[in-house]
């Protein structure tokens, strides 16, 4: 399940035209990229929670095939579209929720599990906005091996700024712009199991998911973290975006690793 419903503000100048899950990394839009991360460890089933610009979504998936592919039409009283080319994601089954324009994250997961199948007990949980070089099967067992309601991904954040180090009013050592931050943050990729949607967000669609049913898991003891510490970069503001770009471009993104 991918959230794919906000606004990307911090990133305006794009996503004026664009959903932020829909801008792309090279030829293709950053959720392809977070979708081809799990789909190297054998998740191909997609649920994606729609709401602002979800018609982007909706065109781009519909012709999906014709977007990357070489293909012949025969026009007529029985048209024929005839492909060239392979598609890498045969198989892939996507579903596209809609889940409204302003509605919550926690209240996207709620709608959206309407399309889970009955077998499902848990299901990945991840924003349409971040990639990472993370062992998905890993993260898996980790969460199977403990047991509880929600395992979520802890990143180090690239270091945007200048660090001070401070004796009182004095400032003893400055770091410029640190590679990365030691502290951790919430890096989305996260399993969930069934029962937490009923524990926490039915009666709660307005609630977020982060401010509320994780919340409440951390206080119920029921939240494992998984500690990822290689790669891991969101797409938040233009110099993300295009420090992304350049990585691809250059063949050295490393969120392919897997694939």
């Amino acid at each position: 399940m991918i959230l794919c419903g906000g606004k990307g503000t911090r990133l305006r100048d794009i996503t004026e035209l664009l959903p932020k899950p829909m801008v792309p990394i090279g030829d293709y839009p950053i959720v392809w990229h977070v979708m081809h991360t799990f789909a190297a460890f054998g998740v191909n089933r997609f649920i994606l929670c729609l709401g602002y610009k979800e018609e982007a979504f909706i065109d781009y998936f519909l012709n999906f095939r014709s977007r990357v592919s070489d293909f012949t039409i025969t026009l007529g009283d029985d048209p024929k579209i005839t492909y060239h080319t392979s598609c890498r994601e045969a198989g892939w089954e996507i579903t596209l929720a809609h889940t409204g324009v302003d509605t919550t994250t926690g209240g996207r997961v709620l709608k959206a599990s309407a399309h889970l199948a009955p077998t499902d007990t848990c299901f990945f949980l991840t924003y349409g906005d971040g990639v990472a070089d993370l062992d998905i099967s890993r993260l898996y067992a980790l969460h199977r091996r403990f047991g509880k309601l929600i395992t979520v991904s802890a990143v180090h954040p690239e270091g945007r700024f200048g660090n001070l180090e401070m004796d009182g009013d004095d400032v003893v050592a400055f770091i410029e712009k640190a590679d990365r931050i030691e502290g951790y943050i919430n890096g989305g990729y996260m399993v969930v199991e069934r029962e937490a949607i009923s524990r926490y967000l039915e009666g709660q669609p307005d609630q977020f998911f982060e401010q509320y049913a994780m919340r409440q898991a951390a206080i119920d003891r029921q939240m494992k973290v998984y500690r990822h510490e290689s790669f891991w970069q969101c797409m938040d503001n233009p110099r993300e975006y295009q420090m992304l770009n350049q990585l691809w471009n250059k063949g050295k993104a490393p969120w392919t690793t897997h694939w």
